[in-house]
């Protein structure tokens, strides 16, 4: 099972991309996708989309290669296998992920909003600093915090609860 996986992270696209700053990528994405909030969400994308992919394709390599002998010999398909074993073994490890890719998100979406928008949090941080409005930068730095704290706590680590909660009766 782990051969179905050799999709991306052993060939040198994902690596190069995540190597890249990916603020480059900004003024292509404005060209692609023009200046509204689809640029804002692609940045956030590629921010933090090719970490994940790389971070996950890791955790399905190391899943015990036992338990896969063990459903391949009962003739388990590939489904299956994922499914059953892939999938809940790498749990653990696409948790971290996604506490990793809370802030990468956020930072995407800031720099998408530095890059194209007219509003927004990122917006008013960087039009206080043009303005030298401080009182404006420390209430959207402020506010971030709070989004991205609000944004940790009730998605990735109640589902993280959930991962412990379901390897414990494992």
């Amino acid at each position: 099972m782990v051969a179905a996986f050799p999709l991306c992270c052993s060939r040198p696209v994902p690596k190069v991309l995540n190597s890249l700053p990916k603020i480059v990528l900004g003024p292509l994405f404005i060209i692609w996708f023009g200046t509204g909030y689809v640029t804002i969400i692609v940045m956030a994308l590629a921010i933090s989309l090719i970490t994940t992919i790389i971070v996950v394709h890791s955790g399905f390599l190391h899943v015990d290669p036992l338990k896969l002998k063990l459903a391949h010999s009962f003739g388990a398909t590939k489904w299956q296998t994922f499914s059953l074993i892939v999938l809940p073994g790498s749990l653990p490890t696409i948790v971290s992920a996604l506490k990793v890719n809370v802030g990468l998100s956020w930072v995407g979406v800031i720099v998408g909003e530095f890059l194209v928008s007219r509003a927004g949090l990122g917006y008013l941080a960087i039009y206080g600093g043009q303005v030298l409005n401080m009182h404006l930068v420390m209430t959207s730095v402020f506010l971030l915090a709070v989004c991205a704290t609000v944004m940790y706590q009730e998605a990735v680590a109640l589902l993280e609860q959930k991962v412990k909660a379901r390897h414990q009766t494992d």
